[in-house]
């Protein structure tokens, strides 16, 4: 998904940019980046690989050579960021949370026109850079933004550093967070409000669906007002949000509270202790314990000294075994229990499958799935959830498959009052060798949550969806 965190201040925000960014960490995978306005020196950048290292590791050497007051910093789990451009708009860093869906139709408008691109990655045209082109083909930056807005298909919130501060916009219809925060000398803009209260700003503002606002040291003034209509992920509660972040003024843990009290509103089965899969399944876990009044126990611990995040490398097998060795299994507390178990959700049960083969083997009775949103049927194409997986890879289409059902028409298997739901599901527990298996209810998600569902974003779990 990505991140990013931007500072104007009336002093030096090296510190605070670099310390802001880190509160990213969790939403990207592969490139992080930072760029300051540097004294009589313009604009000064930086941008690492985090495949095989952690973002305080690849920046904090180079702090001493950074300074002045305003700058940017990107967490991207695609391209390299930030981005400078100079143009009739004059020079200016951007960096953006997207993704862009169309990006080769964009690609080939943009040569067809005799353009050219510079920030190739990997083979490929830099989305941030198409955005960037997009901008520059209006007069101002409020008119080049809804230039995105209106050709790009997917999501893209932006961030944009100018000698006069910081322009910010949420993305069209909001799929992803924009908030702004404010300190007596500073004000910072953030995917992330967690990213706040270490750095000493007070969340001060949420940008709403396709908001522009333009940030100084003294405040900010709106330069587009929000729309009607919003799509944000529901995802951020469920898995991608840190725990102490909120999204329209909705905390992260409590909505996982209360997911995991849904899912034990509904189920019957007995067992000896709740168990979070750490570290997203952990506030759901808490919140099916309370609910349950049964104990909750860490039958897995997670290893974290010298081992990465899980997604982080690049390479699936590599993913995998980090995953696997991350996890260590407490025998004395597993043997001869039965357990419960919170997770945020089942892609391809790849790495639960292994997981229930650990706690076989450590020497549990029953191990029984609680999954804190419904089963995944259909592709993200808004955010790079599960963007490098086969559809058919996800754990319910590939049971679907196993069953024979029709895979053009997913409506039933999406209900949950449904046989074919109920079949899927029994067939999804049977792959991942499970003594049961509940996903959560679209109904009970969105109340979790606690916004209409036509403010969400349920895309892959029914099909619903707009540009």
């Amino acid at each position: 998904m990505g991140g990013f965190f931007g500072v104007v201040s009336k002093t030096r925000c090296v510190e605070d940019v670099f310390y802001g960014t880190d509160y990213h960490s969790h939403l990207g995978t592969k490139r992080a980046g930072m760029v300051f306005i540097v004294p009589e020196k313009g604009f000064r950048r930086s941008i690492h690989s985090l495949e095989n290292a952690y973002f305080r590791n690849k920046f904090e050497d180079e702090l001493s050579g950074f300074s002045g007051n305003s700058g940017l910093g990107v967490i991207s789990d695609t391209d390299p960021q930030p981005i400078l451009f100079n143009s009739h708009l004059g020079r200016f860093a951007i960096v953006t949370v997207s993704r862009l869906v169309n990006l080769s139709d964009l690609e080939d408008r943009f040569l067809k026109k005799k353009k050219h691109f510079t920030e190739n990655f990997e083979g490929n045209i830099n989305p941030t850079e198409v955005v960037a082109n997009l901008i520059c083909e209006k007069d101002s930056f409020v008119s080049g933004i809804e230039n995105v807005f209106e050709n790009i298909k997917g999501s893209c919130s932006i961030l944009i550093l100018t000698d006069n501060g910081i322009i910010a916009a949420r993305d069209k219809l909001g799929r992803t967070p924009v908030v702004i925060g404010k300190r007596d000398d500073a004000f910072a803009v953030a995917s992330e409000s967690c990213s706040f209260p270490n750095t000493r700003f007070e969340l001060n503002y949420y940008l709403g669906p396709g908001e522009i606002v333009h940030v100084t040291s003294d405040g900010f003034t709106q330069l587009r007002k929000p729309g009607e209509k919003m799509q944000v992920c529901s995802f951020l509660w469920v898995y991608y949000g840190y725990p102490p972040s909120y999204y329209e003024g909705i905390n992260v843990d409590e909505c996982r509270y209360r997911c995991g009290a849904s899912l034990a509103c509904r189920d019957n089965v007995e067992a000896d202790f709740v168990c979070g899969i750490p570290d997203s399944g952990v506030g759901h876990a808490i919140g099916y314990s309370n609910e349950k009044k049964i104990p909750q126990k860490r039958a897995y611990s997670k290893y974290t000294p010298t081992w990465p995040r899980s997604f982080m490398p690049q390479n699936q097998g590599q993913r995998d075994l980090v995953a696997k060795m991350k996890l260590i299994p407490n025998k004395a507390v597993i043997e001869g229990k039965s357990m419960v178990f919170l997770d945020d959700s089942i892609v391809r049960g790849t790495q639960l499958k292994d997981s229930t083969i650990d706690l076989r083997e450590s020497g549990a009775a029953e191990v029984h799935m609680r999954i804190a949103c419904p089963p995944l049927l259909f592709a993200c194409n808004f955010l790079n959830f599960s963007e490098s997986r086969s559809i058919f890879e996800l754990a319910g289409r590939k049971a679907i498959s196993q069953l024979g059902g029709d895979e053009k028409d997913l409506s039933e298997y999406a209900d949950p009052d449904s046989e074919k739901y109920s079949e899927m599901v029994a067939q999804i527990a049977k792959n991942l060798d499970l003594d049961s298996l509940i996903y959560q209810r679209l109904d009970d998600l969105v109340e979790a949550i606690g916004l209409p569902k036509e403010r969400l974003c349920t895309h892959c779990w029914d099909g619903t969806s707009y540009y």
